[in-house]
């Protein structure tokens, strides 16, 4: 286990505790296309209803994207990711007034709209590095700013050669990120970074990140980390192990032979019915309970998940351990 920092970050006009006990992030995609859940919340009525649920369920933040991130996606346009999230965290804000809602995009405009909306953290898993001005939206409205590493681009990542040293990649990246936020005016008390697993990763360097999690410390920094619905996550829960072979390798043979397939066992399927699909969804969660403990026991602060009542039980599990243990 790891001795988990407190830090008392900024959000807005609120300054919140972290590390104190384990803050979950709700996630509400508005895509059609993302790989938990495959347009599901879509449409902007059921994603509200959505996030609503997420709260009740335990969510502390909800975590609104309209772009698709998952391996071999394609960008989307300003005015698309505009149409889908705006009004979903316009309703979200006014629903819910006391919850922090963060907004997940690269784009600066994406991000000042949200914002203007209702938004009051920025969740940019490029690191600053597709667009910088998203730094600038950060200072001038004082949100929370969370920097993911990134190695290349969603519609690459998997195909291209992977880092040597995983650690060393994730170290330079994020310190990069840190520091141009830095120099942009953003003030470290908004800062949270997150290692990026799953993101141009091979599956056993995202294990040796879960392994050793505590290494980001050397930021002084709130850390996120992200489990939830990975192949990752699932290959090992399906019976394989850390290494895929070379006739699996790239992006398309990953989405082939992911031995559970996440986006496709949680869509409704025609003659299956809900009680398949109830199987599936309590077999995904398992891994993701797994992940999620293993996550906060190595100093994580934030989870972010998609399914949130069946995350808490094990959120709970790994509190009170670390509370034994007087780590937290």
């Amino acid at each position: 286990m790891t001795l988990r920092q407190k830090f008392e970050i900024r959000i807005g006009q609120r300054k919140v505790r972290v590390g104190e006990r384990t803050l979950v992030m709700g996630v509400l995609n508005v895509t059609p296309d993302s790989f938990s859940d495959g347009g599901r919340y879509f449409p902007s009525q059921k994603a509200v209803q959505h996030g609503i649920e997420l709260v009740r369920a335990g969510a502390d933040w909800i975590d609104v994207g309209g772009e698709s991130t998952r391996p071999g996606s394609a960008a989307v346009r300003v005015e698309e990711e505009l149409r889908r999230v705006v009004p979903v965290i316009q309703a979200l804000h006014r629903k819910l007034p006391s919850v922090h809602i963060s907004v997940d995009t690269t784009k600066a405009e994406v991000a000042e709209a949200a914002v203007r909306a209702g938004a009051t953290i920025l969740n940019d898993i490029s690191g600053l590095r597709f667009d910088p001005r998203l730094a600038d939206v950060a200072r001038r409205h004082r949100t929370a700013l969370i920097l993911m590493h990134l190695r290349g681009r969603p519609e690459t990542m998997q195909q291209k050669p992977f880092a040597r040293s995983v650690w060393r990649s994730v170290n330079e990246g994020l310190a990069w990120s840190i520091q141009t936020a830095l120099n942009s005016g953003v003030h470290r008390s908004q800062l949270i970074v997150d290692p990026g697993l799953g993101f141009g990763k091979t599956r056993r360097q995202n294990y040796e990140i879960l392994a050793q999690l505590g290494r980001l410390n050397r930021f002084g920094l709130p850390v996120m980390v992200g489990t939830s619905r990975k192949s990752f996550v699932q290959a090992v829960v399906g019976g394989k192990g850390l290494s895929v072979s070379k006739k699996s390798a790239g992006a398309k043979s990953a989405l082939k032979s992911a031995p559970t397939q996440y986006w496709k066992l949680i869509a409704n399927k025609a003659g299956k019915g809900l009680t398949w699909e109830r199987e599936a969804l309590q077999v995904m969660n398992l891994g993701d309970a797994a992940a999620v403990t293993a996550s906060i026991l190595a100093g994580a602060h934030i989870i972010r998940v998609h399914d949130v009542e069946s995350m808490i039980p094990a959120l709970r599990i790994a509190d009170a351990v670390l509370s034994a243990g007087n780590l937290i």
